[in-house]
C-alpha cells in the first residue's frame, strides 16, 4: 500500500484507528476479569507464593508422622519435589 497517496494515507490511518480500538477493548476485558476474579478470591497469576523455614519444618514434622507426602504438598500449594528440595535446604534438615 502506498501511503503517500490520499487514499493510502486515509487506509492506514482507518487500520491503525482498529488495531487502537481492538487494544482498548482487550485492556478494558482484561481489566474486568481481574475485578471479578479479585472480588471472588480468586487466584491471579502470578508468582507463587514463597513458604518460610517454617512452615516447611512443619510439613516435614506431618510427614514424619506419617501424613503422605503427596497430601502435605498439595496443602501447600506445592509439589511433592519442591517439598522435598525445600526440606534438604532447610538449615540442620532431618533427612527422610
Amino acid at each position: 500500500m502506498d501511503t503517500a497517496t490520499p487514499m493510502g494515507s486515509m487506509v492506514f490511518t482507518v487500520m491503525a484507528a482498529l488495531a487502537q480500538m481492538e487494544l482498548e477493548i482487550k485492556r478494558e476485558r482484561i481489566t474486568d476479569s481481574v475485578a471479578k476474579r479479585r472480588a471472588a478470591g480468586k487466584d491471579l497469576g502470578g508468582r507463587r507464593q514463597t513458604f518460610t523455614d517454617s512452615q516447611i519444618r512443619n510439613a516435614l514434622r506431618l510427614i514424619e508422622s506419617g501424613e503422605p507426602a503427596t497430601q502435605v504438598a498439595r496443602d501447600l500449594g506445592m509439589s511433592r519435589a519442591t517439598l522435598y528440595r525445600r526440606i534438604r535446604e532447610l538449615p540442620q534438615a532431618t533427612s527422610i
